[in-house]
């Protein structure tokens, strides 16, 4: 799904299989990047639908990983496989994915097993940026729905994109969520003003207002 020039889905719940979290596709001239790889399970439709926007001279460099979550990492060493690029992660949910922890990552919610996943670049600072092509990609340190999630900000031209996948949670202890941090980067969220959110399974909210609303509607729980 088109989401803008250069901007698409190409996984999730209606384009790969219901267990996927969102998986977004940004090209920037001859590179390009993923958000997210879903569970891995429909890896060859991943495939497919990459395949349908993206020339065969683009290069996907990044996989850029929001969370340590089965649904948003199983299937990462499949599409590292396929196209060779790095991997990213925040260090604080490396461990459980270098480590393959099947109750912090979640798998055990899918009756799945997270085998253990090499992280290529570990996030360390609240706020680390990476150059591809000629754009950037501003990543953000967000924690509380897991320890090390990431939200990841791309511009093009004026219009702010957020990617803030699971920003509606959920939290749970073996998630080792945190209630306080997850608050204070919902604050945090608002504060960045995106003109349009990539949600992990709510879609995509486009306009201030409407990214602010669904926002602020989870500090309201």
């Amino acid at each position: 799904m088109k989401i803008m020039e250069n901007l698409w889905q190409v996984g999730g719940a209606e384009f790969t299989t219901v267990e996927d979290a969102a998986v977004y596709l940004v090209r920037f001239n001859d590179k390009a990047i993923l958000i997210d790889s879903g569970c891995g399970e429909e890896h060859d439709m991943l495939v497919e639908n990459i395949s349908e926007v993206l020339p065969p001279g683009v290069e996907i460099e990044y996989l850029f990983l929001t969370h340590c979550h089965y649904d948003h990492t199983g299937g990462a060493q499949k599409v590292r496989d396929r196209y060779g690029c790095k991997i990213v992660a925040h260090e604080l949910d490396t461990a459980y994915l270098e480590n393959g922890d099947n109750q912090v990552t979640a798998a055990a919610w899918y009756d799945a097993q997270m085998i253990p996943l090499k992280i290529d670049y570990k996030i360390k600072d609240k706020t680390e940026t990476f150059q591809v092509g000629n754009s950037q990609v501003i990543a953000h340190h967000c924690p509380g729905h897991s320890p090390g999630s990431v939200v990841y900000l791309v511009k093009f031209g004026p219009t702010k994109v957020l990617f803030g996948q699971d920003v509606h949670g959920p939290l749970d202890p073996s998630l080792l969520s945190n209630r306080d941090d997850y608050r204070n980067s919902l604050n945090f969220l608002l504060d960045l003003d995106a003109d349009i959110l990539c949600e992990g399974h709510f879609g995509i909210y486009r306009g201030k207002d409407k990214v602010k609303q669904f926002i602020g509607s989870f500090l309201q729980s």
